[in-house]
Order: structure tokens, then C-alpha cells, then sequence
């Protein structure tokens, strides 16, 4: 009998220490996982510009090592040919390249996306023409205008441009990373966002289709 009482004892000493455990282990889960979580909102913080940038560079880096997938397709319309790549990771979409041209002007939009909107917008626009030189050998010049959008809940919160100018005939022309950005007096993303909408419309489409609205 004395013996039962111990052992009923000590059973009740381990199953009350076990609960314990469990619950601080329990107790130290949830801990580690608000830190982690905090820790990934923290990570991912686009509510500021160098939030932005900071996701961005992440993003553009698995684009420059191809490590997203891509998908997408090509139109033409009066005119312009232009093609479009949405680029994912697991199934989330990441990015948005949209390239479109005709036979003076180029233009590329690159949309980065969080839970379907747009955070950062990069757009490089490119405008040819003829600048001197001979009908046999003919200088031509392009101007670039470079915008960036930086975007909280669809409004910008910064928008810089820079523009320079490259010639077929100068022995050193500017590179776009040592042109200083300007703050822009019009940060309107209006029309960007109508394109980005249609984007998201169509991101189904494949192959190649004669003309697509609004693009």
C-alpha cells in the first residue's frame, strides 16, 4: 500500500512536471514565433523608401540570377510590338516587365509587386533620331529618361528621374548610374497604374496576340 502511494505520488509528480514543460515549451513556441514573424514584417517593410529598396534589391537579384519563373506574351498594336513577362516565385508574382517599341521610341515599365500591387516602379524610356553624319554613315543620338516610383497603398511617397543622352559617335558616352536623380515636380502614376491594371488582366494571356486594350 505504501508502496502504491509512492508510486502514484511520483507518477503524479512527473505528469505535473511534463505539463509544465509543455507548457513553458508551448509558451516559448509562441514567443519564437511572434519574434519570427515580427522579425519577417520587419524584413519586409514597405511603409518607407528604404524599406522598398531593400525588397527591391532582394527581387531584382533572383531576376539577375534567373532563379523566378516566367511566363507570358507578345502583341502588336498600331504599330507597337511590345511584350510582356510576369515573373513568380512558388506561385507568387513578383515582378512585371512590360517592354513595348515602334520605329523611333522604346519603352520599358518594370512593375515590382507585394500581394498584387505595385510597391516600385522603374521606367526607361528611350527616344532615337538622327543627329548629323552622312545618308552612308549617320550619327544618331538616344535620349533616356529614367523614372522611379516609390509606392505606399498606390500613392508615391518619392519619384526621382534622371535624363541623358547617348551618341553612336562619342568616344564615352554617361552611365545611367553616375547621372544624378532629380526629384520629380509630377509624381502622377495615373497612367502607369491603368497599364499595370491591364497587366493584371491579362497575366492569363500566352503566346502572341494581335493588339490588347490599353496597352
Amino acid at each position: 500500500m505504501k508502496n502504491l502511494l509512492l508510486i502514484s505520488a511520483l507518477i503524479f509528480t512527473i505528469s505535473c512536471k511534463d505539463e509544465k514543460d509543455k507548457n513553458v515549451s508551448n509558451s516559448s513556441n509562441a514567443i519564437s514565433s511572434k519574434v519570427k514573424s515580427h522579425s519577417l514584417s520587419l524584413e519586409n517593410d514597405l511603409s518607407s523608401v528604404d524599406g522598398i529598396k531593400h525588397e527591391y534589391s532582394k527581387v531584382n537579384s533572383q531576376l539577375v540570377e534567373k532563379k523566378l519563373d516566367s511566363v507570358g506574351f507578345k502583341y502588336e498594336c498600331d504599330e507597337i510590338s511590345g511584350n510582356v513577362v510576369y515573373y513568380s516565385d512558388k506561385g507568387v508574382l513578383k515582378a512585371i516587365k512590360h517592354f513595348q517599341a515602334d520605329s523611333h521610341f522604346s519603352s520599358t515599365e518594370n512593375y515590382f509587386v507585394n500581394e498584387g500591387k505595385p510597391y516600385f516602379i522603374f521606367k526607361d524610356d528611350t527616344v532615337w533620331s538622327f543627329d548629323g553624319g552622312t545618308p552612308e554613315k549617320p550619327i544618331t543620338k538616344d535620349d533616356v529618361t529614367e523614372q522611379r516610383f516609390y509606392l505606399v497603398d498606390n500613392k508615391t511617397i518619392q519619384c526621382l528621374e534622371k535624363k541623358y543622352t547617348l551618341r553612336s559617335n562619342a568616344t564615352s558616352n554617361p552611365q545611367s548610374e553616375n547621372v544624378p536623380n532629380k526629384e520629380m515636380k509630377n509624381c502622377s502614376i495615373a497612367e502607369l497604374q491603368k497599364t499595370f491594371d491591364v497587366l493584371m488582366k491579362n497575366k492569363e494571356r500566352r503566346g502572341d496576340v494581335e493588339c490588347t486594350d490599353g496597352l
